[in-house]
C-alpha cells in the first residue's frame, strides 16, 4: 500500500473521523494517511517486525498479531471500518477472516490483486504465471497463498451472506466500474453484514 493513488482511492471509502482497524497494515502508510487527512483513529495489525517498527516510526498504533489466529481480541462492532488491503490472499483462513472483518467492524473494505485482469490472462495464455506491479513475485517466491478474481470475491461475499455496499476495480489508482474483472488490476469491495 505504498502507492499514493491506491491509498487515496481506498481512503475515499472511509468516513471522516472513523475508528479504523487495518489488518495487515504493512508499514502503516494507509492508516497514517487516514489519521492525518481524515481524522481517523484506530490500530494497525501486522506480524512482520520491520513493518511494526515502520508503523511506530509513523506514529501509527500497531498490534503485532498473527491474523491466522483470528480476531477474538476484538468485540463485535468495535470499529467503524475494518480494512483488509492486500491481506486476504496471504491468509490461510481467508473465509473466516472475512467473517471476522464484518463482525469486528460495521463495514469491511477488502482489496486484493485481481488475477482475472486482462494482462494476467494473457500471461497465462502464453504459458507463464503473471508478474506485474500488483503481482510482482515469481511463482516460486510469492507470499500469496491463493489468487482470486473480482468475480470470485463477489460469489464468496454472496455465499457468506454479506451485503456488498460498493464494488469496483482499480487500475493505476483510478476506479474501474466497467468490466472490472477484466480491466482492473485490483479488486475493491466494501461490505457489511446482511
Amino acid at each position: 500500500m505504498s502507492d499514493a493513488l491506491m491509498i487515496q482511492a481506498i481512503a475515499r471509502l472511509v468516513p471522516q473521523g472513523a475508528r479504523v482497524l487495518d489488518l495487515g497494515c504493512g508499514d502503516g502508510a494507509l492508516l497514517a494517511h487516514l489519521q492525518q487527512h481524515k481524522g481517523c483513529t484506530g490500530y494497525g495489525v501486522e506480524l512482520d517486525d520491520a513493518n511494526v517498527h515502520a508503523c511506530v516510526q509513523r506514529g501509527v498504533n500497531v498490534l503485532q498479531l498473527n491474523l491466522d489466529e483470528g480476531l477474538s481480541l476484538f468485540a463485535d462492532q468495535s470499529f467503524d471500518v475494518v480494512l483488509q488491503i492486500d491481506t486476504l490472499q496471504h491468509l490461510r483462513n481467508a473465509e473466516t477472516m472475512l467473517q471476522e472483518t464484518v463482525r469486528v467492524g460495521r463495514v469491511g473494505i477488502v482489496a486484493f490483486p485481481n488475477f482475472a485482469h486482462w494482462f494476467n490472462r494473457l500471461s497465462v495464455l502464453q504459458g507463464r504465471m503473471p508478474v506485474t506491479k500488483r503481482l510482482p513475485y515469481q511463482w516460486y517466491d510469492t507470499p500469496n497463498i491463493r489468487v482470486g478474481t473480482f468475480a470470485d470475491f463477489g460469489d464468496l461475499a454472496h455465499k457468506n451472506h454479506l451485503q456488498v455496499v460498493d464494488a469496483f476495480g482499480l487500475q493505476r489508482g483510478q476506479e474501474v466500474r466497467t468490466l472490472p474483472n477484466l480491466m482492473a488490476g485490483t479488486a475493491v469491495y466494501k461490505l457489511q453484514r446482511s
